[in-house]
């Protein structure tokens, strides 16, 4: 199943420790799901959930399921009460530990696992960017930022050059979960092992390379910024960092914690070459007396190399997840709040209530306090912005903000995103159905059912959690859950 070229290299890199990796392969993968704290309390949840989970060590919101479970196929993933991820890739995005408030950008986001993660934590305030290069990937992302709830994300599509164009010294955090050439999933996708080449892991390098610079300069004085990769090349993992320093001497790596089964970065692979000891490895060969016998140019080459061992290697015959690699790099200078700084063209401008009144007239009927922010129009579609929302003037834009309906001739269609994104509380009615009931199925697949109640929307809800819209009228609840969505769980 392995190429014959990274076998060669891993039992260079791992010596004894090879049989140990290479047996992983014939085990099962580790499957997890993480704990949408926006919808559910992780603890109530793991109490009461239909599925048998162990905790994952890293995650807060993180637990291992059986593989006899199936959680996508449960109507708790429709209403993203979680949202299913591998469980070493849940740690690059708690690594960059963001805070209510900030900036935040997540450069290469898709699918979504770490932009939903790093959303989760901001608790609706703040900006998050989540930005992918590829339209279709760009179009799960978007979907997945809407599955979750998230109320303050701009989602793009746009080159790292074109956004630093934009967004020069702008943000507090930034995680670059880097295109590599994914040698850590080759257990998960028969796939990556069938299209690795060693070229392919050169051009990913330099790939890595430009967008670190990207991002390096779309980071503000003081800022953190998480790089990560699922692979185990060292061009893609200790020589990408070992450049960047390199390149960027303003920054500095950042010591993170090591959970059980997680190495350090190697020194010794900064300028890996398969077969040969690199000039790094022998400066920093066991038995060497600090600097004894050592040129300046040696001396200088260890000591640029020392701080790789502040970075993460997650390995798959040591722990219970894929190959990984995780660094944390600060930018120097006194950190400044998020309002100095603005993006080119300054903050975008929202409308008045006049220009939205059928809203007004939904929330004022439907919701019990009305969302607080600034609207934005996009045709007929409307959105409720994140405080401060940067102009998207030249920018590709899939979702600014959270996405609230559509305006129409004298009345208002309520999103499916902002039904994801309310709470039972924060809306006049609700309906509520089982998670193992008929009725929640049926409603899944576009079905309506007999209720009483109110005429008007109805936020429905499955054992508490908000899944999408219903309409009461003449004793029955119409169904407003997305026809592209409908299917039989």
């Amino acid at each position: 199943m392995l190429p014959q070229e990274f076998t060669d290299r891993m039992k260079d890199m791992l010596g004894e420790e090879y049989p140990a990796f290479e047996e992983s392969y014939r085990k099962e993968k580790y499957q997890a799901l993480r704990v949408n704290p926006l919808k559910a309390d992780r603890k109530v949840f793991a109490e009461q959930a239909p599925f048998a989970l162990q905790a994952v060590p890293w995650e807060t919101n993180g637990f291992y399921y059986d593989a006899a479970d199936k959680p996508g196929k449960h109507p708790y993933h429709e209403a993203g009460v979680y949202y299913i991820q591998e469980p070493s890739a849940m740690l690059p995005a708690e690594l960059l530990e963001v805070q209510p408030g900030d900036r935040v950008l997540d450069l290469c986001a898709a699918p979504g696992g770490k932009s939903t993660q790093l959303g989760a934590a901001m608790k609706g305030r703040g900006l998050l960017v989540c930005n992918e290069i590829h339209p279709a990937r760009a179009k799960i992302l978007s979907e997945n930022i809407e599955r979750m709830g998230i109320r303050n994300a701009l989602v793009t599509n746009e080159t790292p050059q074109r956004l630093w164009e934009h967004f020069e010294g702008y943000f507090d955090r930034i995680l670059v979960d880097a295109p590599c050439s994914g040698e850590g999933m080759f257990r998960k996708n028969e796939e990556a092992s069938a299209e690795w080449s060693v070229e392919n892991v050169h051009l990913c390098a330099k790939r890595q390379d430009e967008i670190l610079d990207c991002a390096a300069g779309m980071l503000g004085p003081g800022g953190w910024l998480v790089y990560s990769t699922c692979t185990f090349a060292p061009d893609e993992n200790e020589g990408s960092i070992s450049r960047f320093l390199k390149r960027h001497p303003e920054f500095a790596i950042r010591k993170a914690a090591l959970y059980d089964g997680m190495d350090q970065g190697n020194p010794a692979w900064c300028d890996y070459r398969t077969g040969q000891a690199s000039r790094a490895q022998t400066a920093l060969g066991e038995g060497l007396e600090e600097n004894a016998g050592m040129d300046s140019a040696d001396i200088a080459v260890k000591n640029s190399y020392e701080d790789i061992r502040k970075t993460i290697r997650l390995w798959p015959h040591k722990l219970k997840g894929e190959g990984h690699y995780a660094a944390v790099l600060i930018k120097e200078g006194e950190f400044r709040t998020s309002s100095a700084v603005q993006c080119r063209y300054g903050e975008e401008k929202g409308i008045s209530e006049k220009e939205c009144r059928e809203y007004q007239q939904f929330a004022k009927e439907n919701l019990t306090e009305g969302l607080s922010g600034t609207l934005l129009l996009f045709g007929e579609q409307l959105y409720l912005m994140p405080a401060g929302m940067p102009s998207l003037r030249g920018l590709k834009v899939l979702r600014p903000g959270l996405h609230l309906g559509t305006l129409k001739k004298n009345r208002f269609e309520p999103s499916h995103a902002l039904a994801l994104a309310l709470s039972a509380g924060e809306v006049r009615y609700s309906c509520n159905l089982r998670g193992d009931s008929a009725e929640i199925r049926s409603y899944l697949n576009g079905g309506t059912f007999p209720a009483d109640g109110e005429k008007g929307w109805y936020l429905m809800t499955v054992d508490g959690y908000s899944i999408g819209w219903g309409k009461l009228a003449g004793g029955i609840m119409k169904n407003h859950y997305p026809k592209g969505l409908r299917k039989k769980v």
